[in-house]
């Protein structure tokens, strides 16, 4: 499955300029990322991604073909005109069959790191996948980035977002990214602590997941994946990107994982 053509206009629109300052961040909960992903598959994932900046990335497995899945994508990516790299979390610390590994990986150009990033031990006690932090240069400028995987939505996810929220409003400031898969809408109350910090949310009440068959025309379900930023960025653009677009695709789409992407095109002039 290829991507549309309206879809690549689209993001070479939204994306292709990546100057200086401007960064183009995309979170996406990709199903499953592992040996289950084929080639092919990689490669459309790889389409999907290429004219963005920086990618969080939940869900990698956590055993064998996770990271040989984020090296192979980033693999695709370089063959694309553009010089990428990656780094991987450790698993995380979490009850059996719920571990995890996140992974980020960014275009080389403009964006530097110092170290590898880490998984946010402090929070441990708190949530089952603790966040990956890392913190990206960007002309020298810091920009930190926690990715973030919640437990599911009947497991009160909204514990794990209580503790990560006192996490950022206590030990954080500047820059401050929070990307990921939350199980919860943004607008829900357990945001609040976030927002009375002067954070916003990217999407507001936009649907990010896929139904396994179309109602009617409609595909999209639970408006959960989401990115919440400091008041020191400045947003310049946020979305989803739909790569499905009609019914007919949504069998393939699924293939690729139940969520879609989502975006924030973002400054640091401040």
């Amino acid at each position: 499955m290829k991507s549309p053509l309206l879809v690549v206009l689209l993001l070479y629109s939204l994306f292709s300029f990546s100057q200086k300052q401007e960064v183009s961040l995309v979170s996406w909960n990709i199903r499953d990322f592992g040996k289950t992903k084929s080639s092919q598959e990689l490669r459309q994932i790889a389409e999907i991604l290429r004219d963005v900046d920086l990618v969080a990335i939940q869900e990698v497995v956590s055993g064998y073909g996770g990271a040989q899945a984020v090296a192979k994508l980033t693999d695709q990516l370089n063959r694309m005109g553009a010089k990428w790299d990656y780094a991987i979390s450790a698993p995380t610390n979490s009850p059996k069959y719920v571990t995890e590994r996140y992974a980020f990986i960014w275009k080389t150009a403009h964006i530097k790191i110092k170290n590898r990033g880490y998984l946010v031990a402090n929070l441990d006690a708190a949530v089952d996948r603790e966040p990956f932090l890392l913190t990206f240069y960007v002309n020298q400028k810091p920009v930190t980035v926690l990715n973030f995987h919640s437990r599911p939505y009947h497991q009160n996810p909204e514990r794990e977002i209580s503790a990560i929220a006192q996490y950022i409003n206590e030990s954080l400031s500047g820059h401050v990214i929070l990307a990921g898969d939350f199980n919860v809408n943004a607008q829900d109350a357990v945001f609040n602590a976030l927002r009375a910090k002067n954070y916003a949310s990217a999407l507001v009440d936009q649907k990010t997941t896929l139904k396994v068959k179309c109602s009617g025309i409609a595909y999209r379900n639970y408006a959960i994946d989401n990115i919440f930023y400091a008041n020191s960025i400045s947003r310049l653009d946020a979305g989803v990107l739909d790569f499905v677009q009609i019914c007919a695709r949504l069998k393939a789409a699924r293939n690729l994982s139940d969520h879609l992407p989502v975006y924030l095109r973002f400054s640091i002039d401040k």
